[in-house]
Order: structure tokens, then sequence, then C-alpha cells
């Protein structure tokens, strides 16, 4: 696949915890040279830093955090604990918040660069002239669950079970949050990837990008 040199290509990857559209965001932008937005590092590294602080005025202290966020920093942290997942999904149902890393982190970031990727869960909303949308989901939410327990157990001792429930929440809070929740873009391409593994997911994308990119 090739690309103009001067195009600016937005891609949007959307889906549920677990379904690995962070595995195919980072395969396609290497394969390809593209940057990456992993949006929910964001709010886990901005949950984070609320936990560690307790600030008076939430607003206030993430509106100053936001502008002065390190992206290739908070990228190396560990950021999947269970406490950190269980608050950046509450955080993420405030719209001051959302609206707070969207103007002041999202939408700069995207502008910095000519091709990219923003890989989360509303990207599409965020960026609903994005070239091309994608949705990723891996069900039934078993196999999400024991691929997310494969990755984080590398790094900290946690049992499937605590995975397993932990997905399950965030999911059920991203589908029925107020503002912003997570639903499939009527533009994007749906993908389950239960049954394909990284490099059938990555094929399949290119193909997409390809054909829309004509």
């Amino acid at each position: 696949m090739k690309l103009k040199k001067n195009k600016r290509v937005l891609i949007v990857i959307d889906g549920s915890s677990g379904s690995g559209k962070s595995t195919a965001a980072k395969l396609f932008a290497k394969k390809f040279s593209f940057s990456v937005l992993y949006s929910g590092l964001v709010y886990r590294y901005a949950a984070k830093k609320l936990l560690e602080n307790r600030p008076k005025n939430k607003i206030k202290y993430l509106n100053s955090l936001v502008k002065r966020i390190n992206y290739n920093k908070i990228k190396k942290l560990n950021l999947h604990t269970p406490q950190i997942s269980s608050y950046s999904a509450v955080i993420a149902k405030e719209k001051k918040i959302r609206k707070i890393i969207t103007n002041n982190f999202q939408k700069k970031f995207v502008k910095r660069y000519k091709k990219v990727i923003v890989e989360g869960r509303d990207g599409a909303k965020i960026f609903p002239t994005a070239n091309i949308k994608f949705f990723v989901v891996c069900k039934p939410l078993k196999i999400a669950a024991k691929r997310r327990w494969l990755q984080i157990k590398k790094k900290q001792k946690i049992s499937f079970k605590a995975v397993y429930v932990d997905l399950k929440k965030r999911d059920f809070m991203d589908k029925n949050r107020k503002y912003s929740k997570l639903e499939r873009h009527p533009d994007s391409v749906y993908i389950n990837t239960a049954k394909l593994n990284k490099n059938r997911v990555l094929k399949f994308m290119e193909k997409i990008v390809e054909k829309k990119l004509k």
C-alpha cells in the first residue's frame, strides 16, 4: 500500500476493551509510518495523577496537567493496574474532563502530524471527518479478557477473574455513560477479532484503507 507523501490521512480505531485495537494500531503504524495516539493512555495517566494528588479542583488541575503531558514518557508507564483502570472509566464519564483532554491534547496531537491513527473509544465522534473509521470488538468477552490477562501478568501478579470483571465493568460504563458513550459510528468498518490473529486483522485493515484512499 502506497500513500502520497503530502497527503494528510487520519484513521480512527474505536472499540471495546481487550479487542486488540491497540495492537492493530501499533502494527499498522509501524508498517506504514503513522503516528499513533492511544487515547486511553491519556485518561489513564490523568486518573493516575488524580489518585496520587487528590486535588481539590479536578478540572483546574487537569487543565494544567494535560497541557504539560509528555506523551512519549507516559507510554512507558504501567497504567494498566485495576485501580487506574477503574478510575479512568469513572473520569471518562465526566463531560468537562473529556472536553479538556479532547481540546488540549487529542486535537492538537492530530494537527501535529500528517499521518495519524487515533485509537480509543470515541475517536469517530471527535474526528467525524476521519478518512477511515474502524470499530473493533472481541466477542465473547472471555477471549478478550484472556488476551488482556496474558499481557498484564507479564508485568504484575493478577488473576484472570480480576481482569475479566474489570473489562466487563469498563465496557458497561463506556456503553452507558451519558456523554460520548461507546458505540459504533455509522461509517465505521466493523471487525470482530475473536477468531483473527493480529496479522489477519492487519491485512484486513490494510485492504480497507487501500480501497478507501484510492
